[in-house]
């Protein structure tokens, strides 16, 4: 694609002498008109920013079109004008479909294909959520569309919700698979999908009966829309879902997905009793997982704290480090006894008191 690149353009000749040679009075009438010229280029600015979610505002073909033509650009109109790079990689067909072209036009989005589409063949269009508008607002949800080429409309379905623990369901792919498939290294070869919606309740149509399937929720928490191991999630259905054809609907699916490295909540209360203010409260935490590492957590004088650790194992003291030297003296300082602390992921944990004692006097 090409792109102009704007080059000053040289004075004149003789234009800087015709000023400077001007009398005063054209002068300031040349300042005037220049400045009525710079006023005029643009409206003016300030005013509220804009914080309006974008939305898709129309589809074509339409959720659950029938004998769609195997050369169909497929096209989405968004109600405001949308960031040209989020938009297009948020917009995608399953199964993969080569897009030679994403082609702008205002508000509207066509898809070029590299070939024409397959025969008797259900696709779904779908928007992710992460695509913004101009303003950097994220869409308002993200939409999945079915159509096919075929005379009618596969008329299985799998309906359910993922129930998330450590990141938010709403955007939540749902990838569909025959029985006895996964996903490739690709992750791109599913035979249907679906887009999990407000609540994590999702909808996936399109699919033949009788068939087998699988479903898999695969959460694109860094949003590249590539699932790579140790960024984002992917976690199946607990079994293989059966439709016939006297039972071409499933619904009730439930999909318990849990990210394993979303933090904990860790809230307490650190109690001195002692009558000593000297110095500073401290938390010292050790945690099993790397055992030579050693936390230190300034405490403020409520001795309230409420922080954010990752899941795990953790041995938690409260001290008064009163040389504050960042090292409990355990002949000198006060300090409560060690508990340990058992944080699975998301979690929420309230801890019990720890209370602050007089260090014992050291055995004879």
């Amino acid at each position: 694609m090409s792109r102009r690149i704007l080059v000053p353009e040289r004075p004149r000749p003789g234009f800087g002498r015709a000023l400077a040679s001007a009398p005063p009075a054209a002068l300031l009438l040349a300042v005037v008109l220049l400045s009525a010229s710079c006023a005029r280029k643009g409206p003016p600015t300030g005013g509220p920013p804009d914080i309006v979610q974008p939305d898709v505002l129309s589809v074509t073909p339409d959720s659950g079109a029938t004998r769609v033509s195997r050369t169909a650009r497929p096209t989405i109109e968004f109600t405001e004008g949308m960031d040209p790079r989020s938009a297009t990689l948020a917009v995608e067909v399953a199964p993969n479909v080569d897009i030679r072209q994403r082609r702008w036009s205002g508000r509207k989005l066509t898809l070029v294909f590299a070939d024409s589409l397959l025969a008797d063949h259900t696709y779904t269009l779908f928007v992710g959520g992460d695509a913004r508008d101009r303003h950097g607002n994220p869409l308002k949800a993200g939409r999945a569309i079915p159509f096919t080429t075929a005379e009618r409309f596969p008329p299985g379905v799998i309906e359910g919700e993922v129930v998330a623990t450590g990141f938010v369901a709403p955007g939540t792919y749902l990838w569909c698979y025959p029985e006895g498939r996964s996903p490739d290294s690709t992750a791109r070869d599913f035979q249907a999908v679906g887009l999990a919606g407000d609540l994590g309740v999702f909808r996936i149509t399109g699919l033949a009966v009788p068939g087998r399937y699988r479903v898999w929720a695969f959460a694109d928490l860094n949003h590249n829309h590539s699932y790579e191991p140790d960024r984002d999630l992917l976690a199946p259905s607990d079994t293989t879902l059966e439709l016939t054809q006297a039972a071409a609907v499933l619904r009730g699916l439930k999909l318990n997905v849990i990210n394993p490295r979303a933090p904990a909540r860790v809230r307490g209360a650190v109690v001195d009793s002692l009558g000593d203010d000297r110095g500073q409260l401290r938390l010292i935490v050790k945690a099993d997982a790397d055992t030579a590492r050693r936390l230190l957590y300034d405490i403020t004088a409520t001795g309230s704290f409420d922080f954010k650790w990752d899941p795990g194992v953790y041995h938690v003291r409260a001290f008064r480090d009163v040389d504050r030297n960042k090292a409990w003296k355990r002949e000198e300082e006060p300090a409560s006894e060690e508990i340990i602390v058992n944080l699975p992921p998301a979690a929420d944990r309230e801890l019990p008191a720890l209370v602050l004692r007089r260090p014992e006097p050291p055995a004879p």
